[in-house]
């Protein structure tokens, strides 16, 4: 046993070695730029903590690079919100000492080690993932079928084989600004290529097919053809709702034109598996379909997230029907956020899709839409919301002449207040019970309807309404 472990200190320390002065080299003569370590992306407290971590490890004879999504969102000009970083040449152990000088430290992965360094600035919280390389190797079906072990002397080239697109397999010293491009990930982003890393491992990761209809939508990118048959020949069954509406959020959210997505799902059979009656209405209204979903992008952006995805998936099923908007909503999971009830507003607005247009022809056609007609509306979807569905779909005459109504009635994001509450027939002397919650409604219709607009008319209304329950009995 101490021959063993003597064998494997060496190999330990001859591994170091040669990370250290032959593999380096070799992969930074790959580098084709250097990025801009002046701009504003550089100066966050997210980067300046990484280029912390990267001093820190230098001191030790590591090197920490910046891996995946920073380095791609940079190049194209974008403000990374997320940093992960990888540690070449240090044990786990060491890492993690060196990490606690900079921050509070927790651990994700026994065999693999992924550090989450948080640490606070400015009264706001931040976290940065560090890890050693890593590598997969499949060990049964679905995307959750691979074992990950931890190398902390893997080559560069190795450990970005891991990754799914060659634009997420880029790296950069966060102290240099060199780039590390072993897979051509630059030249991709600049013809707008979304291709596979490896071709043999990419099918192993179902979820990989989801990440390519929404990085298609995200960056407007095209997937090429070795890429889109791979993905065409992957069953996409074992995928759990929670994974498959995670792609789908960062879709319809995240782009500026989400169409592009619904396009390369459809290339890449994803509707075709998983969601058919997606695939038969892009099928028979495609172009209008893109079109609203592309306009609904716009329309979300004075919405709070729950909202924003509500509008997004309503103009989506406004396409679809209710039944098939059901569905859909079954198979992304879709429920409350926020104390919103996303999947009841979605259903709600899909049943509303058309009625600032039809109330718009209405008044046209010299039959005014009563004032009560808005108020029973208001009480049961936010108008506000059917506006934006309305403009979405690009009745934009129509929603303007909705949304000036709801706002002169003071309905366009709540109906009235109740003029009558249970406490007024207490002070009455009702009984507690569930009768107070039936005259309460009933009075409340009748507000809605214009027959009460102040507390005495409502109390007069509730003493009726109490009558009429004593002569029914």
């Amino acid at each position: 046993m101490r021959f063993a472990n003597v064998r494997e200190i060496a190999r330990s320390i001859l591994s170091a070695a040669l990370w250290q002065y032959f593999i380096l080299p070799i992969v930074s003569s790959s580098t084709n730029r250097v990025l801009d370590l002046q701009s504003s992306n550089a100066q966050t407290p997210l980067f300046r903590k990484v280029r912390e971590v990267a001093r820190v490890c230098q001191g030790r004879s590591g090197r920490a690079l910046v891996v995946g999504g920073w380095v791609r969102d940079a190049l194209l000009g974008l403000s990374p919100k997320d940093a992960d970083v990888e540690v070449y040449g240090m044990q786990p152990e060491e890492l993690r000492r060196a990490l606690q000088k900079l921050g509070r430290v927790g651990c994700v992965g026994e065999s693999f080690r992924v550090y989450k360094l948080t640490w606070h600035e400015d009264n706001l919280r931040y976290e940065l993932d560090v890890s050693i390389p890593r590598r997969d190797r499949k060990t049964g079906d679905g995307h959750k079928g691979f074992e990950i072990e931890g190398d902390p002397f893997a080559s560069v080239e190795d450990a970005a084989r891991r990754r799914d697109f060659t634009l997420n397999a880029i790296l950069c010293d966060p102290l240099s600004g060199e780039i590390l491009d072993p897979f051509g990930g630059q030249r991709d982003l600049e013809k707008r290529t979304l291709r596979a890393v490896d071709a043999t491992h990419f099918g192993e990761d179902s979820l990989r097919v989801l990440r390519a209809m929404q990085f298609g939508a995200r960056f407007d990118l095209e997937v090429d053809e070795q890429t889109t048959a791979i993905c065409r020949a992957i069953d996409l069954r074992d995928l759990p709702r929670e994974r498959v509406w995670g792609e789908w959020e960062k879709l319809l959210l995240n782009a500026e034109h989400p169409s592009r997505g619904l396009l390369v799902a459809q290339e890449l059979r994803v509707l075709e598996q998983l969601h058919p009656y997606l695939e038969t209405a892009l099928q028979r209204r495609g172009d209008l379909l893109c079109a609203a979903l592309d306009k609904a992008a716009i329309e979300k952006n004075v919405l709070d997230k729950p909202r924003q995805i509500a509008l997004m998936l309503a103009t989506i099923g406004s396409f679809l029907g209710w039944k098939s908007t059901r569905q859909f909503l079954d198979d992304l999971n879709i429920h409350t956020l926020d104390g919103y009830d996303i999947r009841k507003n979605v259903i709600l607005l899909v049943g509303e899709r058309k009625r600032a247009r039809d109330w718009f022809r209405r008044e046209e056609c010299g039959n005014r839409v009563l004032d009560k007609e808005f108020r029973w509306l208001s009480a049961r979807v936010q108008p506000r919301m059917v506006g934006h569905l309305n403009r979405s779909r690009g009745d934009i005459e129509a929603a303007e002449w909705f949304w000036n109504r709801v706002r002169e009635l003071g309905v366009e994001d709540e109906p009235p207040a109740s003029l009558l509450m249970g406490r007024h027939l207490l002070e009455m002397g009702l009984k507690p019970g569930p009768q107070i919650g039936q005259v309460t409604q009933t009075v409340y219709a009748a507000q809605l309807a214009g027959d009460v607009s102040t507390l005495d008319e409502a109390r007069e209304c509730a003493h009726r309404v109490l009558e009429r329950m004593e002569e029914t009995r």
